[in-house]
């Protein structure tokens, strides 16, 4: 991903995180890290965070989709004998498809990204609007996509090791690389 898209891309979850409401610190605003997974395009499969706190107990972020963006269907695995990530979501703004291992929807409410349909396996539904929450287990298959205006969601998890999620997709690399622009 060019430093440019990056830099677009915090400065447009930056300004969704203001109109929401939710105050952050020129240090955070500046370090908002932009998940592009390595699939160049970040508008139909990336993410976009702020980790307040991640210890050995506990993590805290916000994520911010932008409209109709998805972060792909991924697990959080054992690390080092200790029980994967466990996370609960909570949409604040927006609306947010959920997507977990369980009874399929008979039809999803997402578009499955162009080209990497044969990467997404779980299909049952569920639909948050601000103030409703989720909580997926250590180990689940799952992926989410915002609605039409975007959204943001508050995650409380267990630790975070993001780079050990394992994605369906093969082709993602889960740790941003950021090239100069030419």
């Amino acid at each position: 991903m060019k430093r440019s898209e990056a830099k677009q891309a915090q400065e447009q979850a930056a300004t969704m995180l203001k109109v929401a409401g939710i105050a952050l610190t020129e240090h955070e605003i500046l370090h908002i890290e932009v998940a592009g997974f390595g699939l160049n395009q970040l508008d139909v499969q990336g993410l976009q965070l702020i980790t307040y706190v991640n210890t050995d107990r506990y993590c805290a972020k916000e994520l911010v989709l932008f409209p109709h963006q998805t972060c792909p269907e991924h697990l959080h695995p054992q690390v080092h004998g200790e029980l994967g990530k466990m996370e609960t979501f909570r949409c604040r703004t927006g609306t947010v498809f959920l997507y977990v291992e369980g009874e399929a929807a008979p039809i999803i409410q997402a578009k499955i990204p162009v080209n990497s349909e044969a990467y997404y396996s779980v299909f049952h539904e569920v639909a948050l609007s601000p103030g409703e929450q989720y909580t997926i287990q250590p180990g689940v298959k799952h992926w989410f996509q915002a609605g039409a205006e975007g959204a943001i969601i508050s995650e409380f998890s267990s630790t975070s090791r993001d780079e050990y999620d394992i994605f369906t997709d093969p082709r993602i690399e889960r740790m941003p690389i950021i090239r100069e622009d030419e």
